[in-house]
């Protein structure tokens, strides 16, 4: 009978959830949905040492935040240690294991010489060489021990889903640590027995715990259990091709919510890091990805995390929003919004009206939802305090006098027109006027552009002036002129 698809999550709470993490997370959650299997939380917090009071539900949260509800779990490893000291006195019984009594100086010392000889970093042996007297007088003594698997010096040989096949020989392997003198399990240990008990069929994890993975297979054969599948994910990269890490940056999950990801664009933009769809899409929601993910087509090489190629994705999304689900998010943001978003569901009044027209100007040109704030902050202004300077133009040859002469011109022309409905009636109205100066296009479009605005860049001029309406635009044209002269 065919076991049930079962995969699990497994993080340390030493801190935020890496998006290497997240990755993890989300390949485990896509296989197991996909075959209609198990996914299982797993909390490893055995390491006492670099446990952070709160990391653990900080790591839940966020994957709650982004949708991977777990079926099982949260496990925590630390009220399992009774379950793994059994396990390890089995695999002692058996001579699958052994105590080593060495002091924290000795393995020290042995580490330094082996790096002077250029040797692989790998414990000695020195304790499987004493006699089982020479065990019994130390403990008797009271010595503190750590209890280390014995790697059997064989060749052992497995595939991996996402590698291929792959072998290793035990010469090469150190004999691991598997309970601290402290009490505590190793990841190695604890695992192995936790991934065996809670019966998960396939280990999907970062290519970090490629080189553990014979030591954990021996575990299984030395406890008489079968091995689940094993399909190890490529390193996050920078685009220069180092490692992904928070000194070059943000790498926790949760900051991109912060920054103003969509929680839709980082799942489908982490999907692609490091697997795709084998054709040219590029946008898939979750539920699409449950159906179309697949290990075959995950890579070995490295996934480069490109902030470019999120700002990009996460602005097809927010291309795709209503006008009113943006505008909600864009005053939550906001200090001192001007209205709120119950307003902007109702729809009844102008400054609610208004703040969706300014909302759809913005909306193209947002990569992130806290472009909103800012992009739409000049919309909303009373009145600016000019920065002068940014009428002029080398490039166009526009001057503090150029200026002037393109907003007195155009000012009487846009209170004379009447259709500001259209961009083209605008378009055709300020020809009218770039053409009376005999000017080029950017010497008349710029000065109004940043009379509208005070800022260097902003949507197009027609589009401006379509939205904020006659109004409005008179009234800056002519502030602006006023500040001029």
């Amino acid at each position: 009978m065919t076991k049930k698809v079962k995969t699990r999550f497994a993080p340390s709470p030493t801190g935020y959830l890496h998006v290497g993490g997240l990755r993890t997370a989300l390949f485990a959650y896509l296989f197991a949905r996909q075959n209609e299997g198990i996914f299982l939380l797993r909390i490893e917090d055995t390491d006492q040492k670099r446990f952070i009071e709160g990391a653990a539900e900080s790591l839940m949260d966020t994957l709650k935040a982004f949708g991977l509800e777990w079926d099982e779990g949260p496990y925590y490893q630390s009220e399992r240690t009774d379950i793994y000291k059994k396990y390890a006195k089995q695999l002692l019984d058996d001579g699958h294991a052994y105590r080593c009594f060495c002091t924290s100086e000795r393995l020290q010392k042995m580490r330094e010489d082996q790096q002077k000889n250029k040797q692989s970093p790998k414990y000695d042996r020195k304790c499987l060489e004493l006699s089982e007297k020479e065990v019994e007088d130390k403990l008797a003594q009271g010595k503190t021990y750590v209890v280390r698997q014995q790697i059997p010096q064989e060749v052992i040989e497995f595939h991996d889903q996402v590698r291929g096949n792959l072998s290793f020989h035990g010469k090469d392997v150190d004999d691991q640590v598997l309970i601290k003198s402290d009490g505590f399990p190793t990841y190695h240990l604890a695992n192995v027995v936790d991934d065996h008990e809670m019966e998960i069929t396939h280990v999907i994890r970062g290519e970090e715990w490629l080189p553990s993975t014979p030591k954990h297979i021996w575990l299984y054969k030395a406890l008489g259990w079968e091995a689940p599948e094993f399909a190890h994910l490529s390193l996050l990269l920078n685009p220069d091709k180092t490692k992904l890490s928070k000194r070059q940056g943000d790498v926790a999950a949760e900051d991109f919510i912060k920054k103003g990801y969509l929680i839709e664009a980082m799942i489908n933009f982490i999907a692609f890091l490091g697997w795709n769809p084998g054709t040219e899409e590029e946008i898939f929601s979750l539920e699409e990805l449950v159906n179309r993910f697949s290990l075959d087509r995950v890579q070995k090489a490295g996934a480069v995390f490109s902030l470019e190629k999120l700002d990009w994705l996460n602005g097809q999304y927010i291309r795709e929003m209503s006008a009113q689900d943006l505008a909600k998010f864009i005053l939550a943001d906001m200090k001192n919004p001007p209205l709120t978003g119950e307003e902007i569901d109702e729809g009844t009044s102008d400054a609610a009206n208004n703040f969706l027209k300014y909302t759809d100007c913005i909306q193209t040109r947002m990569k992130t939802l806290n472009d909103g704030p800012e992009m739409i902050a000049p919309f909303l202004a009373d009145e600016f305090d000019y920065d002068i300077e940014l009428f002029n133009h080398k490039k166009m040859k526009i001057d503090k006098a150029t200026a002037v002469m393109a907003i007195e011109n155009s000012i009487p022309t846009l209170e004379a027109l009447e259709d500001y409905g259209t961009e083209e009636s605008i378009k055709e109205a300020l020809v009218g006027v770039i053409q009376k100066l005999g000017f080029k296009n950017g010497q008349v479009l710029w000065p109004i552009r940043v009379a509208l605005t005070n800022e260097q860049y902003s949507p197009g001029v027609f589009e401006l002036i379509m939205v904020l309406g006659k109004e409005n635009t008179i009234k800056r044209l002519s502030s602006a002129l006023d500040k001029m002269t």
